[in-house]
């Protein structure tokens, strides 16, 4: 029977020490109630001021998260130095740091994507609506989140990608600049004059409205000596949007074709000349 004494013995004092904690764990729930309304009153008063700032929507939802969770630690760090008045608020931060580090092993892959976002979301280079291509993803930046990336490509498929895969490898902006450079080859007869060509070629270019001209000028260059041609480098600048590009190309290509065909200049395709050891029959 004795060890059935001891073990009641142990239950009593377990039941008197929680009896005692009662009313610091009273005060820690009031404490967490607080911690309640003040997070939420400073989402809401970060909310209020970062409206009136011109940073990005991303990075406003960061800061204001940012400011919770320290406002939940402090909160968190009160109530357990109430209920264990033995704790201090710096062996809770002794603990808080090794419990990173350990945390920080397990979770390294989120950690490394949650610092490549914090980072993405300051570059000014890479905003919301911009066309990207990075490796064989290209596609129009929908949102960008702490953790990961939304691309949508122009076929509308949406891709979720890892902020340090943004992070680590180049990132082509296609719509950093309103403009961009579209090139084309196109090839004329040999027997056509090249300054001729060249002239009516320009002329084409320069009659497209999709063809920005203020400051960028058409450059059109003899480029090689080609099987059956000789080959035009033509180069213009257009918007920067996927869709632009594509139009001006298709008005470009279609107003130089129609140029060269009234002009009589030949657009010619490959000749070949076959030859033959025997005589044919």
């Amino acid at each position: 029977m004795e060890p059935v004494k001891i073990l009641i013995e142990q239950l009593r004092e377990i039941a008197r020490a929680s009896i005692e904690l009662l009313p610091q764990v009273a005060v820690a729930i009031v404490v967490i109630l607080l911690t309640v309304g003040m997070s939420k009153f400073v989402k809401y008063v970060a909310r209020r001021v970062f409206a009136r700032t011109k940073l990005r929507t991303s990075l406003k939802e960061l800061f204001t998260l940012l400011l919770s969770i320290f406002v939940w630690i402090l909160g968190l760090m009160v109530a357990a130095v109430i209920v264990f008045p033995g704790l201090t608020p710096s062996s809770i931060l002794a603990g808080l740091g090794i419990g990173s580090v350990a945390i920080g092993f397990a979770f390294k892959d989120v950690f490394e994507n949650f610092l490549a976002g914090i980072i993405i979301l300051f570059r000014r280079e890479m905003r919301i609506g911009d066309f990207i291509e990075c490796g064989n993803i290209e596609g129009q930046v929908d949102h960008i989140a702490i953790r990961e990336s939304h691309i949508r490509q122009t076929d509308g498929q949406l891709i979720i990608v890892p902020n340090s895969i943004l992070f680590k490898n180049p990132v082509t902006v296609r719509t950093d600049l309103d403009v961009r450079r579209i090139t084309i080859i196109c090839g004329v007869a040999y027997d056509v004059d090249v300054d001729e060509a060249r002239d009516v070629i320009r002329d084409a270019v320069a009659s497209c409205d999709s063809v920005v001209q203020d400051n960028k000028p058409i450059e059109i260059f003899a480029q090689e000596f080609a099987e059956s041609s000789i080959n035009f480098e033509v180069t213009w600048w257009a918007g920067s949007q996927p869709l632009d590009v594509r139009a001006s190309r298709d008005q470009v290509v279609s107003r130089v074709k129609r140029a060269l065909d009234t002009a009589g200049i030949e657009i010619p395709f490959p000749y070949r000349t076959l030859t033959f050891k025997e005589p044919l029959k």
